[in-house]
């Protein structure tokens, strides 16, 4: 008599999702099976703010579709086209602050609203022209002077205070781990000085590519900060899975991609891990999924596809229940062309 042995492990009853071939290789890269799992939920009576790199545009227009509370501190004059508005920051995010790229620019602004106080020294010029360093794509045209500059940031400032004592979740996409910062002040910029506006000066400003203490250590500052004006607020994080236009690292642009999404993945989900009200939601997982077979990236393998957007943004949105009544994101003219500064130094490329 043959008698069957049922071994028993970790592995036995584990659910589908657990598994590459039916979570991944069976299964539609547009919509992958229960991939995320909230610690808290979204609801259309929480006031949410936005903020990250050029990827973070698309949540923030998705978001508003689906009849969420996207706070906007600083909301668009009427009268004016909308790829106008989009140049002049305006829509992007909760507040006219441009892309902001690593967690210690983030970190940089949450200080300067709490001061009340710009930087004088944080203007750069071109030709004739004044620019923002800390925003310099916002203004395509620049400012007549360095005191329009502060003027227009002060108010600024003003305005997200408030937008932020309100917020009861921030959503942060984390985009790069490079960055160029002033060797004086360590005042992290969104884009290297000459790029936009400004110059260059090597005795002035350094290149700097963060690591994962590093960035875990910022996460951790940037949730102060944001308590500090809001106890209690909740922070969902989301990597961008836009690669590297350059790399000034000395290294292939590829790995030196792989690095940097590495780093903040990493960081992100292990800091959300520690901490009840921060949560990780894997839209950098969705849109290089290989079930997707390369098609959720557009031509030049840069920008995400208008299907991987609306893979990314309808998943999100059925993770915390609020899929129903939302239009067809695919649908949107404007999917594939974030307003992004970094995509600048393609100008440079040989």
């Amino acid at each position: 008599m043959h008698i069957s042995v049922i071994m028993l492990h970790p592995y036995s009853d584990l659910p589908s999702n657990a598994f590459w071939r039916r979570a991944v290789a069976e299964t539609s890269a547009s919509a992958p099976e229960a991939i995320s799992r909230p610690k808290f939920p979204l609801t259309r009576k929480d006031r949410i703010a936005t903020a990250g790199s050029c990827f973070a545009q698309h949540m923030g227009r998705a978001l508003r579709a689906a009849g969420l509370k996207v706070l906007d501190a600083e909301p668009s004059p009427r009268g004016i086209g909308q790829a106008v508005l989009q140049q002049h920051g305006f829509g992007l995010y909760s507040g006219r602050y441009g892309n902001i790229y690593t967690a210690r620019q983030l970190i940089q602004l949450l200080q300067e609203v709490a001061d009340g106080r710009p930087d004088p020294a944080q203007i750069w010029r071109r030709g004739d022209r004044f620019h923002d360093a800390l925003r310099p794509g916002l203004d395509p045209e620049g400012l007549d002077s360095p005191e329009e500059v502060l003027a227009i940031r002060r108010q600024h400032l003003s305005r997200l205070a408030p937008m932020l004592a309100g917020a009861d979740v921030f959503i942060f996409t984390l985009g790069l781990t490079e960055a160029w910062r002033c060797r004086e002040t360590g005042r992290v910029y969104p884009t290297c000085p000459g790029v936009i506006a400004g110059s260059f000066d090597a005795a002035r400003h350094e290149f700097v590519n963060f690591t994962y203490p590093d960035v875990v250590e910022d996460l951790q500052k940037l949730r102060d900060g944001l308590h500090a004006f809001k106890p209690g607020m909740k922070l969902l994080l989301t990597v961008s899975p836009v690669p590297l236009t350059a790399t000034a690292s000395g290294n292939h642009v590829l790995p030196a991609t792989q690095y940097s999404k590495a780093t903040l993945r990493a960081a992100a989900g292990d800091f959300a891990a520690l901490h009840d009200d921060v949560d990780y939601f894997p839209s950098y997982e969705i849109v290089i999924n290989p079930a997707a077979r390369g098609r959720f990236f557009s031509d030049g393998l840069r920008q995400v596809s208008p299907e991987g957007v609306a893979a990314v943004m309808q998943t999100f949105l059925a993770t915390h229940g609020l899929s129903e009544n939302m239009p067809p994101l695919s649908a949107d003219p404007d999917m594939d062309d974030p307003i992004c500064e970094e995509a600048m130094l393609e100008a440079y490329s040989p």
